[in-house]
């Protein structure tokens, strides 16, 4: 259930040295994580090609590979078209050294992609082309996610779900369990917050987007902090840390929280660290959470952050 995200891997949360990238997908494959996700934006290209890199001496390992598309051209509508896809393709298959790939996903596109028949005739292409052997999107919103669970080629939605996030629970995951599609629940620490390791006179670099995205200024606000005001959010994290069972960080209850919830897949934590990923894969063999905790996260997300999120995604 628990998988790897390697965004930290490419870009966009300060620097990470390619010895480093290696050991959290080494660890993380020890760890028992067989699902790695990617996208062809992760420092340009470099997540990527550093998967490949490990996967290549690892050849005992079967790990599924997502990657995603679409982000490396203006947002317009226009530029999902089945040349494209076959150029961005092409590009994935070369940096991640294969000649179909597990699982390609449009990377956030225009709202109107998902409702264009002229797309998923081209991600069907795609596939009979034996260029990817499935597709999926990765959505901002309820409402994309719930457009594109009624496609019939979709195999998966990739959403932000958390405990500061809980919207998809009411009609996304009933959907996409009622349609067989999987989902992906990304941003599952709400970038870092619910790991209570952040104060409100925590720094983060200039090249991590949780400095230069807070307002949404390079890419939808709701992929940092979840979309919640960083002040509210240090706030909230610190009654969320005193929920944590004995035996659980507050990262692994956050973890722990998505995975009991009905019709997700998997959860994609990124990690900096051998250490991290570590400990994220073990928060899928911690035990079941008790209906008082659950109870518990509810109210504090009733409380403090639905009013802020729920109307915008």
């Amino acid at each position: 259930m628990i998988g790897l995200g390697t965004w930290q891997l490419g870009a966009d949360w300060g620097d990470v040295d390619d010895k480093e990238a290696l050991a959290v997908l080494e660890a993380a494959a020890e760890s028992g994580v067989t699902f790695f996700d990617t996208a062809d934006v992760y420092g340009d290209g470099r997540s990527e090609q550093t998967i490949a890199a490990f996967l290549s001496g690892r050849p005992d390992l079967h790990v599924l590979v997502a990657t995603k598309m679409g982000r490396r051209v203006d947002q317009i509508p226009e530029n999902y078209v089945l040349d494209n896809f076959r150029a961005w393709n092409d590009r994935s298959r070369r940096n991640l050294g294969v000649d179909r790939v597990d699982l390609v996903q449009l990377h956030c596109p225009p709202t109107p992609v998902y409702s264009s028949d002229e797309v998923f005739d081209a991600l069907d292409t795609l596939v009979e082309e034996e260029r990817i052997a499935h597709y999926g999107v990765s959505v901002e919103t309820s409402a994309e996610a719930l457009t594109a669970i009624a496609r019939p080629g979709v195999a998966s939605v990739q959403i932000i779900l958390n405990p500061f996030r809980m919207k998809p629970l009411y009609e996304v995951l009933p959907a996409a369990r009622a349609a067989g599609v999987g989902i992906i629940a990304r941003v599952p620490l709400a970038s870092g917050l619910l790991s209570g390791k952040y104060t409100k006179d925590t720094v983060f670099p200039e090249n991590d987007h949780r400095t230069y995205n807070r307002h949404g200024e390079a890419f939808d606000q709701g992929e940092t902090f979840s979309g919640v005001d960083y002040t509210t959010g240090v706030e909230a994290a610190v009654e969320f840390a005193a929920l944590a069972p004995q035996g659980y960080t507050p990262a692994q209850l956050a973890l722990r929280w998505i995975v009991q919830q009905p019709g997700v897949t998997t959860v994609i934590p990124g990690a900096r660290s051998p250490e991290q990923a570590r400990a994220n894969a073990a928060a899928g063999r911690l035990p079941e959470l008790s209906e008082e905790t659950l109870a518990a996260v509810r109210d504090l997300y009733d409380r403090r952050i639905r009013e802020q999120v729920e109307n915008r995604w």
